[in-house]
């Protein structure tokens, strides 16, 4: 491996183009080799100004770009199956932006693929878990000094949706964060999804049921509910609380900038998650590299990836149905039975 890692983009997009930019001008250790996208001028568009790239419209010339020695996917979700094995096919480390896999089947047969190698290559992009606030919260609840989890309270606040925002998309998308957040942070899996849809925001488009608030049942008890809301209107809000038997503590209130004058004082509102979360991805990207180039793979792996999406088609069929509804996870591979001998 070089001096620095040469990575391969796939997808120049909202994510895609931001993650460009973040190799190129945040991330210590790696350099922009290829970028990939079925938009030929998006993807020179978010190469420009970097040398040595080479832009591409067929995902697998992007990958067999000399030089590239990983990838970081940020192509849609239903094109991320194939990406994926194509990388472990070609044995590149990859980090994948969330969804791993939107479906469930194809998110097991990712998993599958990687056991078969005998070894990880893969990182998923939840990036909560590398922001400063989720981490002190994960350290503390670890610690125990407050007791057991018994609820996290969770709120999700776009400003809008984008065009062809679903309903569905309300838990596959926005609210896969909080389902990855909330097995880490309890240290459980999700066994069960209840979702209630009060009456739709005059703001949202029409037949998006908007807002939503989902409750999740865990393992051992504890429970998670979510507010989701896309179409606030007025800023991008990530919180958490976690209530547990001696105290409670809460995140996401204070990351803003308070601006005071003419004798009144302004908060800010962030507007985007890229903006929220700015730190966490960075951190992230950093400790990919990182990792990558120590020969490591760290972080949420694939099957961080497919619990999400069985969690999230679960939460669909009780959001379309208005039943509680119980998530159903295939054994892991290389466990074994309960009670079996070890």
């Amino acid at each position: 491996m070089g001096d620095l890692l040469g990575v391969a983009v796939l997808g120049a997009g909202h994510m895609g183009a931001d993650h460009i930019r973040r190799l190129a001008q945040v991330v210590s250790g790696a350099r922009v080799v290829a970028v990939a996208d079925p938009d030929a001028e998006r993807a020179e568009d978010a190469a420009a100004g970097l040398t040595g790239v080479t832009v591409h419209t067929d995902p697998a010339a992007a990958l067999d770009t000399p030089g590239v020695e990983a990838v970081l996917i940020a192509s849609p979700g239903p094109a991320h199956e194939e990406a994926l094995l194509a990388c472990f096919a070609r044995g590149l480390p990859v980090l994948c932006e969330k969804p791993m896999v939107p479906d469930s089947t194809g998110a097991l047969r990712v998993v599958e693929a990687e056991a078969a190698l005998g070894r990880r290559l893969a990182q998923i992009g939840f990036m909560r878990r590398y922001d400063a606030g989720y981490r002190r919260l994960k350290t503390l609840l670890d610690g125990g000094g407050l007791g057991r989890p018994l609820m996290l309270h969770c709120t999700h606040r776009n400003v809008a949706s984008p065009a062809g925002f679903t309903s569905a998309m309300l838990i596959n998308s926005s609210v896969s964060h909080e389902i990855d957040a909330a097995r880490w942070l309890l240290g459980q899996e999700l066994t069960a999804v209840t979702v209630l849809r009060p009456g739709p925001s005059p703001g949202a488009p029409r037949g998006l049921v908007d807002p939503q608030f989902v409750l999740f049942e865990t393992e051992r008890g504890a429970l998670v509910d979510v507010e989701v809301f896309v179409n606030c209107g007025f800023g991008y809000q990530v919180r958490c609380e976690a209530v547990c038997e001696r105290g409670s503590a809460r995140i996401g209130d204070e990351h803003t900038m308070v601006v005071t004058a003419g004798g009144s004082a302004a908060r800010e509102v962030a507007q985007d998650y890229l903006v929220r979360f700015a730190d966490a991805y960075d951190r992230e990207v950093q400790a990919w590299v990182d990792a990558t180039r120590r020969g490591q793979v760290t972080g949420p792996d694939v099957w961080d990836g497919y619990a999400a999406s069985v969690v999230a088609e679960a939460g669909v069929r009780a959001l379309e149905t208005g039943r509680r509804t119980a998530v159903e996870l295939a054994p892991r591979p290389g466990s074994r039975p309960p009670g079996t001998a070890r």
